[in-house]
């Protein structure tokens, strides 16, 4: 509807000012050789009219857009939550049961979708125009897109960043399916273990339970109830524990050390990969409703953890 309003707005006004050039040039043109126009001073209520008219037009589609943004870039509660890695010249994409995707997204129609988008090696851009949504994926961050696919169909996503060589083939389609068809699609065996079940593995593969024991009395803190809670830093600061605290603590955890604790943690840096630091997500994501421990026991003064 806003991109309707500004095309509809800026045609109007381009119309408007092509009739009254085209008229103008009709109406006041010379006719004897010798004439000249008489002098115009001004017309103040003309002047006023044309500048704050178009004032407030524009700082309408400033306000509309700013609606717009701030409702795209704040995700709904209740989304479908797929993992994105993307890596020169392939997108993999990984369902909440695990299974695996290249190149291809089945979601259910109707439904508030979130992405969660890292890259393996430079910048790209997931981008899908039938929905009008795309999002830089960055290497060494993560970012989040949502959407909610009102159609079933198949539906082409590009990236639209210029990621090297074979950019223009880095693409893919995400199929919108009923609610029943996609999940009787998810229920087929795929063998792969979901992120939770994932990160969990790798959690104690990486002795990451020795320290960050669930009762808080561990070297670190406890993990129960941390995601997207507030940590007290040891510089007095505080932190809200996102999906980019998480992978930075895992990658630097030196940066953001938790009042109370050493930073005794090494860093994981080239030792994880994207996925992998997603499935750590995952399951860190999954101690939320796990009872923090009480102060204390371990945990940071701000009754979360951190990592």
């Amino acid at each position: 509807m806003l991109f309707a309003f500004v095309l509809i707005t800026c045609l109007f006004f381009a119309l408007l000012i092509t009739v009254v050039t085209i008229y103008t040039a009709f109406r006041y043109r010379r006719i004897h050789p010798n004439e000249v126009g008489a002098p115009i001073e001004g017309n103040l209520p003309l002047e006023i009219g044309w500048t704050v008219i178009p004032l407030i037009i524009a700082l309408g589609m400033f306000a509309w857009g700013a609606v717009v943004y701030v409702h795209f870039r704040t995700d709904p509660r209740d989304t479908l939550d797929i993992n994105v890695v993307g890596k020169q010249w392939m997108w993999r994409l990984q369902q909440p049961n695990g299974k695996r995707e290249i190149n291809e997204l089945h979601v259910p129609v109707n439904r508030n979708i979130k992405l969660i988008m890292g890259s393996e090696d430079v910048i790209h851009n997931f981008f899908v125009p039938a929905f009008r949504v795309k999002m830089d994926v960055v290497p060494g961050r993560y970012n989040t897109m949502w959407f909610r696919p009102t159609k079933v169909g198949k539906y082409h996503f590009f990236c639209s960043q210029y990621c090297g060589t074979n950019h223009a083939v880095m693409g893919g389609w995400v199929t919108v399916m009923d609610p029943a068809d996609y999940a009787a699609w998810l229920s087929n065996e795929s063998g792969e273990m979901s992120p939770v079940s994932a990160g969990e593995k790798l959690f104690a593969q990486l002795a990451c339970n020795t320290c960050h024991l669930p009762d808080g009395t561990g070297r670190a803190p406890s993990l129960n109830g941390v995601y997207l809670g507030k940590v007290l830093l040891a510089d007095g600061s505080t932190v809200i524990a996102d999906d980019a605290y998480i992978r930075e603590s895992i990658l630097q955890p030196k940066a953001k050390i938790v009042a109370g604790y050493q930073p005794v943690m090494p860093t994981f840096q080239g030792l994880v990969s994207e996925e992998q630091i997603l499935n750590l997500t995952a399951y860190i994501k999954s101690l939320q409703s796990q009872p923090v421990p009480a102060k204390g026991a371990g945990v940071a003064p701000a009754t979360t953890g951190k990592k």
